[in-house]
């Protein structure tokens, strides 16, 4: 596909697939996308990141499991499903903090004494599907990929974009680090 294929897709998905609620939290799917790529970029964030943070639950919305799989014990293994989708059209530094978003929250609950504390009621129970706690080896797998440290930057950008009052540019305003994320980026082969 080309760029404005791809262009045309994303615009056409979060304009008809984004509004459903984003797990238990006050905001949907495409608030959440917006005010993760607006703080991606007020913490100066790249393009890469911007479109990361944007499009790191596009998993969500390309899946046909309903609103809230982990309610019914399934993982639905966003994540995966996101990097996938987007792996034709953008290369490593956007999909791989996506793919690594859900082991970055897994990382930080086994790291950091007081993150898991601070994790939503739905996002807890997902954890036990996604694996729980990283044990001593995973940790150290995960701090040997080249994305790990971007990937904790999303979890960390994804925790806290979940605000109903946030005021975010539209969805078209991002489109200019998407098209600078496409020329840049070289898709995984």
């Amino acid at each position: 596909p080309s760029m404005l294929d791809i262009r045309d897709e994303l615009i056409d998905i979060y304009s008809n697939r984004a509004t459903s609620p984003y797990g238990l939290s006050d905001v949907n799917q495409l608030q959440h996308a917006l005010q993760s790529a607006a703080l991606a970029q007020q913490q100066g964030g790249n393009a890469d990141l911007i479109v990361a943070a944007l499009l790191h639950d596009i998993g969500h919305m390309t899946h046909d499991l309903g609103q809230d799989p982990a309610r019914d014990g399934i993982d639905d293994t966003h994540e995966e499903l996101a990097a996938a989708w987007l792996q034709p059209h953008f290369g490593p530094a956007v999909t791989e903090p996506v793919r690594l978003h859900v082991p970055a929250k897994r990382y930080l609950c086994a790291t950091e004494p007081d993150y898991f504390g601070k994790l939503s009621e739905d996002s807890v129970r997902s954890l036990v599907l996604q694996g729980g706690l990283m044990s001593p080896a995973e940790l150290k797998a995960f701090e040997a990929l080249p994305y790990w440290r971007d990937a904790l930057h999303l979890r960390r950008i994804d925790d806290t974009a979940k605000d109903p009052l946030m005021v975010t540019e539209p969805f078209t305003y991002f489109l200019r680090f998407i098209d600078q994320a496409l020329m840049t980026s070289k898709p995984m082969a």
